[in-house]
């Protein structure tokens, strides 16, 4: 409190500088991860199962605020690397050597600035993200449930696809007006022993996928042999059923914020599959470390940044590229250990904050001590 009353000018310089580099790290990063994941995926979707792009577009936006906590704390790495070399390269970190100001005062509004990202993230990660990684995945099954229906168009067909590359349905329909087909065939190839055939002259849609009236339904063996011949009045083709099944293995505790993830484990901790309830404290502890990731980026970050007087060029890129490279592998190999319970689920989670923590530890110290 007493640092915030006395706020400098210093302060508020090195904070622009921050700000403004962050901004663009948020705008970047975030840009590069839905570009190689997200928007990636959603593309396949809409391909695979003809979500409309309306919707696909909105399930974008739901996903953004979880992409957003991911960013967060690597555009505190990359604004304070290329704010702080920029001084090195300006002599400014010089100018205020002589003037007695050392680095352990000219990281502490740096300091300050991750302090209040680190609670930023803990509070979207707890508020936001559950509620639209939730929305996002209910609106994502009522849009491939409903499937795309192409209004006023005549003489199409539509395809069903099962692991993404093998047939499971064949859709032709005459016409669709107002959500209503007429004169409708389907060849359903899904069972490996037998083919379907299914003809209706109406069909609807409905909320659990397309409903048909008075449909004659032909099964022939794989050799084409007629197996059976049968009339139904109502019947219902489920879109969903395989989606839902993938979607809930995909969850992976997003849904829950903090507060509620705690109780939800202790309630079912004896019910649920011990993988399952790995990777739900997983999530739990992964909650907590993720903020404070934005702390050890600012502690490497910092030393890393300063540079010998004879360095004349801008080397904080590429050193924030290799330490969000540095963290991200070792991320993944000990939220891997994590997940096959080698490792306990919050050691598994901060294990990259320790290791790199340390070094930073190390090297800030090494560089206050000469600065």
């Amino acid at each position: 409190m007493d640092y915030l009353k006395n706020f400098t000018k210093l302060d508020k310089y090195i904070l622009k500088q921050i700000f403004e580099v962050f901004v663009l790290g948020v705008v970047v990063f975030t840009s590069i991860i839905f570009a190689s994941d997200t928007f990636i995926s959603l593309i396949k979707q809409i391909s695979a199962y003809g979500m409309p792009v309306k919707i696909a577009f909105m399930i974008i936006i739901l996903n953004l605020p979880s992409v957003i906590v991911m960013t967060i704390p690597m555009s505190v790495l990359f604004s304070t690397v290329m704010t702080v070399n920029k001084l090195c390269l300006q002599s400014e970190i010089t100018v205020m050597k002589a003037c007695g100001i050392g680095i352990k005062r000219i990281a502490k509004p740096i300091f300050l600035f991750a302090t209040i990202m680190a609670i930023l993230t803990f509070v979207i990660n707890e508020t936001i993200v559950p509620i639209t990684a939730s929305q996002s995945k209910t609106l994502a099954l009522y849009a491939l449930v409903q499937r795309n229906i192409p209004e006023g168009k005549r003489n199409f067909s539509m395809k069903e696809l099962k692991n993404g590359n093998y047939l499971k349905r064949l859709f032709y329909v005459e016409k669709c007006e107002d959500k209503h087909f007429t004169n409708v065939s389907i060849l359903d190839v899904s069972d490996s022993d037998k083919i379907q055939i299914l003809q209706a002259k109406t069909g609807t849609s409905v909320i659990e996928g397309w409903q048909f009236d008075n449909a004659s339904v032909y099964t022939i063996s794989r050799t084409g042999k007629a197996l059976n011949t049968s009339w139904i009045e109502k019947t219902i083709v489920d879109f969903g059923s395989d989606i839902q099944s993938q979607l809930e293995k995909k969850n992976d505790g997003s849904d829950f914020n903090f507060i509620q993830l705690l109780p939800y484990l202790m309630s079912n901790y004896k019910n649920l599959p011990s993988a399952t309830i790995a990777k739900y404290r997983m999530c739990f502890w992964e909650k907590i470390a993720l903020p404070l990731t934005t702390f050890v980026f600012v502690l490497i970050g910092i030393p890393l940044a300063i540079t010998p007087p004879r360095v004349r060029h801008n080397r904080g890129f590429l050193f924030s590229i290799a330490i969000i490279f540095c963290y991200y592998i070792i991320r993944a190999f000990s939220m891997s250990l994590g997940y096959n319970q080698t490792l306990i689920p919050i050691l598994a989670a901060n294990f990259p904050n320790i290791i790199l923590g340390i070094i930073g530890y190390y090297l800030y110290k090494l560089k206050s001590e000469n600065i």
